[in-house]
């Protein structure tokens, strides 16, 4: 009942959302430009000292530099992912070709990614098959999970472990996930075409960087920025949508409005880690308006704290407790470990 009377009170207190995001949906071509600068001249800066550096220094002692510049690759990451939604700036035009420069350092083919993204945003939360794994982690509800052999049960807790979550999980993401056009939904044809080209231009960027910087040096700088990168993007990504108290319902039963401020999280971080990760841990407003470009996240947030009263919001410390949201659970709404899930059976017994 508490969950319902809460549910009805977002909906009327927040009945107004899109006039309260239309203001902020406008692109900034000033600010846009100064995140194009602040986000690749460090990272190039700081490439370029890693690179010096591995002629006169251990390459260990260069890994602290690839953690850092990997928050860089985050914030051109977010140029991408912005221009994949059109909302970096005015022009599909330009959004199209900077976006399509961002994947060749990213590695996240521009195209497909922002044709999944997109359904993504549309979908979020939905429990169907084959909307509920597109763009998203996958997951099992606490009956589906009985339902599974002992294989298969044994197959999830391996796939929803830490090591493979958040270390091998990110380099499938990147060299299986992203290279192969693994969703087969009706016309995405034009995606999967994308998809072969980006791989292709992707391809001749990193031998074209090889011939011209050495095939082994290249390797060493750009590779660890990478997995640094894919690690950090899975781990917010995961928090975002795998919080306890978050919202997964059945397509027929399913709103925008709640998907949006009860699905996503607030990721409230320091100002510094809110900057170099393009504030998109300000995720409940932008799901509930992915046209508002990142630079704008924050001052519509700050303007409009109603947007949230009813979010979870996570610091660094209390995201970590959601290492153990394995399984939903339909009877309860929110997200339970398997210690939970064993309780449960054991009280049922």
């Amino acid at each position: 009942m508490a969950k319902l009377e809460a549910t009805a009170e977002i909906k009327e207190v927040l009945k107004n959302w899109q006039i309260i995001v239309k203001e902020y949906q406008t692109p900034n071509t000033k600010k846009a430009v100064i995140q194009i600068f602040n986000s690749f001249l460090p990272f190039i800066g700081i490439w370029g000292l890693m690179y010096w550096m591995l002629d006169h220094f251990s390459f260990w002692l260069i890994l602290p530099l690839a953690i850092l510049n990997s928050f860089f690759l985050v914030r051109i990451f977010i140029i991408q992912h912005d221009c994949g939604h059109q909302s970096f700036l005015k022009s599909r035009k330009w959004n199209n070709a900077i976006g399509f420069v961002c994947s060749f350092i990213s590695l996240i083919p521009y195209k497909y990614w922002a044709r999944s993204h997109d359904f993504h945003h549309a979908h979020n939360g939905q429990l169907e098959f084959g909307v509920r794994d597109i763009g998203d982690v996958d997951l099992f509800t606490v009956n589906e999970y009985r339902a599974l052999s002992p294989k298969k049960q044994r197959k999830y807790r391996i796939y929803r472990s830490p090591l493979v979550m958040f270390l091998l999980g990110p380099l499938y993401y990147l060299l299986v996930h992203n290279r192969f056009a693994i969703i087969k939904k009706k016309g995405w044809d034009a995606a999967r075409r994308s998809l072969r080209w980006s791989n292709f231009f992707i391809l001749c960027f990193y031998v074209l960087m090889s011939l011209l910087l050495g095939w082994q040096k290249f390797l060493l700088i750009q590779i660890p920025i990478v997995v640094f990168f894919a690690v950090i993007a899975i781990w917010f990504f995961y928090v975002q949508h795998q919080h306890k108290d978050g919202y997964k319902e059945w397509e027929e039963n399913w709103e925008y409005l709640l998907s949006a401020i009860r699905g996503s999280s607030y990721y409230k971080l320091p100002k510094i880690m809110q900057w170099l990760t393009g504030n998109i841990g300000i995720h409940h407003i932008h799901h509930l308006s992915s046209h508002i470009p990142n630079y704008n996240l924050e001052r519509c947030n700050e303007e409009n704290p109603i947007l949230e009263k009813y979010v979870t919001v996570l610091n660094f410390r209390s995201s970590l407790k959601c290492i153990f949201n394995k399984l939903w659970d339909e009877d309860e709404e929110r997200m339970i470990s398997f210690r939970e899930y064993e309780r449960m059976n054991a009280n049922a017994n």
